[in-house]
Order: C-alpha cells, then structure tokens, then sequence
C-alpha cells in the first residue's frame, strides 16, 4: 500500500528518489498519517499541510547535521516519519509510546523539542551561533507558522539574528494567508531566479562596477537599489523581514515540490539570515480538514463502527466555563473575555458569537493577553483572560507586575490545569499552583465539579482583586447543575465527610477521588474525614487545622508539583500556628516530568485515583500507629 514508504528509513534513502517519486512519496505520507491518526488522535490538519514542505526539506538538507528546528511541535509528524520512526508512529501520544512533538531524547533528528510557540527562531539562531563558534558548515532552518508569528518571542528572535547576520533560514510556514495571498507562477519564478547563483553574481558584479564609476557612480548604485527594492517590495510582501535584515524570498507554493527543492537548493547557499515564505494549504488533501482546519487540528481516535454506544458523557469543564461566562456576561456588559488564539480550546467560542464587542482574541500572546486584561480592568471592567495553565506559565511576570502588584481585578481562568493527558509533559498543567500562591494579593481557587465550577467563575469575576481559577481538562461528575449563580465565601472550604482516623485535605480534580478512597478505607474499619478546601489562598486554615488536629493524621492531595504546592501550604499553615504532633503525608506529582499517557492511567500511576490515595493511606497509617499523641494548638 505504501511502496515508497515502506523503503523510507531515514533521510537518505528520501535522497535516492527523482522528483516525480517524491510527489508519490507525498500522497503515500498524506494517506499514512489519515490512517495513523484516526487511531491514535493527533494534530490532523497542520500536518497534513506540511507534507512536501517536509520532504523537501530532509531532501535538500543533511539531517541530523543540519538542524531543523520545528516550532509548537505539532507539524512535526511528516519529519518524524521520515527520520526512522514510521514504524513507530502508531504509538505516537499513546502511554510509553513515541511523543507528538520533537523530542531531543527520542532522535537525533529532533534538534530541538518544543510543544509551545514561538522558540522556533530563537533556538535555531542560538544553534546557528554555536556553529559558526565552532566553526561548522551546518546549516539550521527554523520552521514557523504564520500564527506563531504573533507571539513576541519570535519577533525579537527575528530582530536579533537580524542583527548578528549569521547564517539561519527561517521557513515561515503561512497556512491561512495572512500575510499575502501573492502567490502562483510569477512569483515562484521571481523567487527562484532571485536566488540563483547566476543572480546573485551579477548583482555583486554590477554593485562593483557601478561603485567604481568616479564621482557618480555612489549616487548610481544608491538609485539602483532603490529601484531594485521597490520591485521586490511591489512583487513580494517582504519589506517587513527586510527592514528585520532579512533576505525574503517568496511567497512559494508549499505543496509544489519540484518549485520548493529548486528554491530550497539556492537558499542554502546563501549567506546571512533568510526568510523563505511558504504558502501552505492547512488540512491539504483531506476535504473536510481543509473546509474546517480549526475542527481538524486535533482528533481524537475514530471509534469502531460495531462499538457500544456510550451513555452521553457530563459536560466538560471547558464548555461550564463557557457557558457560565455568557450567562453573566448577559446581565454584566462589563464582563469580558480574552483568549490568546484558542477561542474553542477555552470554550469561549459561545460567548464570541454572543457579544463579539466583548470578545479578544489577541493571538499566540499570553504576556500581552494578561496585561491587556489589566489595562481594561483599570478602566473599571471585568476582564476574564481565558488560558490553558501550561501556556499561563509563558505569562507570569505579566501576573506579578502588571495584575498583582497593582491588586487589578483580573480573573484568569486556568483550563487544563493538571494531568492533559497523551499532549504530554509540555501541555500538563502541574505546575500554576506552586508558580501563582505565592504571589500577593491573589486569591487562587479550584472547583471539585463542574457545578462548583460555575459558582466559582462567578466568585471570581465579583471579587474585586485578582484571581487564579484553575480547572482540569475534560468531562465533569454529572452532578447536578444548580440554576441560580452564587458566590462562594472565600477562604471557605466544606467538611464533606467526618472521620476519626485521619483527615483527607483535596482540592479540585482530587476531591471526588478522596471520597472515593474514603468508601474504599471504610470497607476496612479505617475512618477517614474529607475535606473540600476550594481556596489554595486563602487557606481554610480554621477547618484544615480543627480536623488535623482532631485526627492527629493528615493527607493532602493535589493534582499539581508536590514542591511548593497545594500539601506545602497545609504545611506551612501547620508550621505557622505551632500545631505539633499531627503526621503529615502529600499525595500529587513528584519532582519529575510527566510523560504522556491517558488521564487515567497516569493518575493511577502517580498515586492520585480513589485506589492509589486509599493505598497511600493506609500504608501511612500503618506505619503512624494506631495512637495519636495529645495535640495542642497554638492560635
């Protein structure tokens, strides 16, 4: 089925192929990774438009030598196929299988991993540097969606390899024509000539000769160039990566091979900083990705056609979320909402059909999304930055000086906070409770269910200070879903089960599975109290210090970094009022990175289901006695 990909074990056997076979070799890769990712879920559509780019690249350059550095990661299927892992890719983002971003530990190949924007330009300038530092031929190429341009990262990456003028070709990958729709035969050709060897000479040539005319020939050679630049500026739209110190060359039709190893072969041997501009089709050669790339950017797996139906599943936090902001936003004009290029990632999709006035989403930029909300919020609205926590983590100085240290009313709403799931270790949220509780002035919350979760938003919005709300991927409880809004009194948790034993503290994603180990640690004649702390700052400390003391026996539970988080808080509150005698034992994620796996199986592994938190318990009561010291506490 797949004649020529079969034969594909690395980037030399692509070389032994003329450029008919590659566009043969194209189809095969654009049919292999339909089949591939409707089992395993995936990034569809950015792959599918990147396929002869891909080729075309591994074809003119000498991987591993030469890097090429791919940016977010998700467009990066193709390269990995190509680079010995076709075998493999069937486990792509599946538990202890390969990742689906570039990952410097998997191959060689992956010159650098990424699973966030915008670093493409900067690692490839820093890799750049260290070659010409050692004195190397190899070349490196940064590849860069045109939305990955927005963010501020790359925009100072481009202005300084401009500056130190070594050699890096940033291919920007330009998927939904923002930039420039000039692309066809003319420019293709004025690109390809541009570049050639014959051009480039001449052009050297008649700059000496024009120079060296006495006293006119300076004025001459001025004019020539300006004349000359204003063609290229009428013809191509890259006066921007020139005014950078950039050689632009494009726009070229990316799924054109032989076009692109023609200019491909020329750019690599130019000197200098180059910016290849590659007009891309997103979803290419799949009508339905194509007419929906946002629908198609990520799959999950295709069920079996002969599979069970399943009853209808809860309603996820994401849409709660979404639908809870557009029922405040109905009674509240000054309500708000900004995303940072994921209006349906964070739900917020209803709300901007709803009051598009209201709705911002300010691109890959989660620094400028959060000081933007601050500058609303200083003008007496009520800005909600909607932000999934691994890409909150891109922000936090914006946090600090710009909301915090100025007490803003800023509500951050932290989707996928946690374990995501088969993304892995760059998408896991497990880290914005340990990075945000320590800052002043900001109230950090988390919902134990979707019904909470609305009471929460609510809290947050009308609280008149800066607020931290973080929230797990995925489906809820199916609890029950109050109609009327309330808000929560802050600092205030809820006792929802007493115990004699020891004291179960969780917070969010981790209270329904305490109460689940509480069932399960009943059944063998050990009484545990559950406890609901909703507020990480302001700690409950009045309840969390009434039940420790009482059991003698603690055990708190996150689903974020053990270092300096939720369990470290308890710690601290302990500490801080002179409570002596109570064993404390943390359950959440070690001092190590997740890798990628279901949301199940990891929180089984890590300890943190009803099952491993009933374990972990008891093993802890076994080893603290059965005898609690007489406690004392000191207000």
């Amino acid at each position: 089925m797949y004649t020529l990909l079969s034969k594909i074990n690395g980037p030399d056997d692509l070389k032994k192929l003329d450029a008919e076979e590659l566009v043969l070799l194209a189809d095969e890769v654009r049919g292999f990774l339909m089949d591939t990712v409707a089992k395993t879920g995936g990034h569809l559509a950015s792959n599918l438009g990147v396929v002869e780019l891909s080729i075309a690249l591994h074809y003119c350059f000498d991987s591993p030598k030469d890097n090429i550095v791919w940016d977010v990661g998700h467009q990066a299927y193709t390269h990995k196929i190509l680079t010995g892992r076709r075998d493999s890719f069937h486990t792509q983002r599946c538990y202890k299988g390969i990742s689906g971003f570039p990952k410097r530990s998997e191959s060689p190949h992956d010159a650098f991993g990424a699973g966030h924007s915008s670093t493409s330009i900067s690692a490839g300038l820093g890799l750049a540097v260290a070659h010409t530092l050692k004195g190397d031929d190899a070349r490196v190429i940064s590849v860069i969606g045109d939305g990955s341009l927005t963010g501020g990262m790359a925009l100072e990456a481009l202005n300084q390899a401009g500056h130190l003028k070594k050699n890096l070709i940033v291919v920007l990958n330009d998927n939904e024509m923002s930039i420039s729709k000039n692309v066809g035969a003319l420019s293709s050709f004025i690109s390809r000539k541009m570049t050639g060897s014959y051009y480039r000479g001449l052009k050297k040539e008649m700059e000496g000769l024009l120079a060296g005319i006495p006293a006119i020939g300076g004025n001459i050679l001025h004019f020539a160039k300006k004349a000359e630049n204003s063609l290229k500026g009428f013809l191509t739209p890259g006066t921007l990566f020139e005014a950078l110190g950039f050689e632009y060359v494009g726009p070229i039709a990316g799924h054109d091979i032989p076009t692109l190893l023609g200019v491909l072969e020329n750019v690599k041997r130019l000197e200098g900083p180059i910016l290849l501009h590659v007009m891309t089709k997103k979803g290419k050669g799949h009508g339905p990705a194509e007419d929906m790339p946002d629908k198609y950017h990520g799959v999950a797996p295709t069920k079996p056609a002969s599979a069970t139906p399943s009853k209808q599943a809860p309603p996820s936090y994401t849409s709660v979320f979404g639908n809870t902001l557009v029922k405040l936003g109905e009674k509240d004009e000054k309500i708000l909402a900004i995303t940072a290029a994921m209006p349906d990632g964070t739900g917020l999709t209803p709300f901007a059909e709803r009051f598009p006035e209201r709705f911002f989403d300010v691109g890959i930029a989660e620094q400028h999304a959060l000081t933007f909300a601050a500058g609303l919020a200083v003008e007496g609205f009520r800005p909600v930055a909607a932000i999934y926590s691994t890409f909150t983590q891109r922000a936090y100085d914006q946090v600090f000086h710009d909301i915090c240290l100025q007490k803003l009313p800023v509500t951050m709403a932290l989707d996928r906070a946690g374990l995501v799931g088969d993304d892995g270790p760059t998408h896991h949220g497990a880290f914005d409770l340990s990075y945000l509780r320590h800052l002043p002035e900001l109230t950090v919350m988390a919902p134990k269910d979707e019904n909470e979760l609305q009471h929460m938003l609510k809290t947050a919005i009308y609280l008149g200070r800066p607020v931290s709300l973080r929230y797990p991927r995925g489906a809820g409880f199916g609890v029950a879903m109050d109609k009327e809004l309330k808000s929560l009194e802050v600092g205030k948790g809820e006792l929802l089960v007493e115990g004699t034993d020891l004291t179960l503290v969780a917070v969010g994603s981790t209270v329904y599975p305490a109460l689940e180990a509480a069932a399960i640690l009943k059944q063998k004649g050990i009484f545990a109290s559950v406890v609901n702390a909703r507020f990480v700052k302001p700690l409950d400390r009045d309840l969390i210090l009434a039940e420790a003391g009482r059991t003698g026996c603690v055990v708190t539970v996150e689903e974020n970094a053990l270092l300096g988080g939720f369990g470290s808080a308890v710690l601290e509150a302990m500490a801080d009022s002179g409570l002596t005698g109570v064993r404390v034992k943390r359950i959440g994620i070690p001092d190590s990175f997740v890798e990628q796996g279901s949301q199940a199986q990891l929180r089984a592994d890590l300890g943190l289901d009803g099952a491993g938190i009933a374990a972990t318990c008891q093993a802890f009561l076994k080893g603290a006695g059965s005898v609690h010291p007489q406690l004392t506490v000191v207000k």
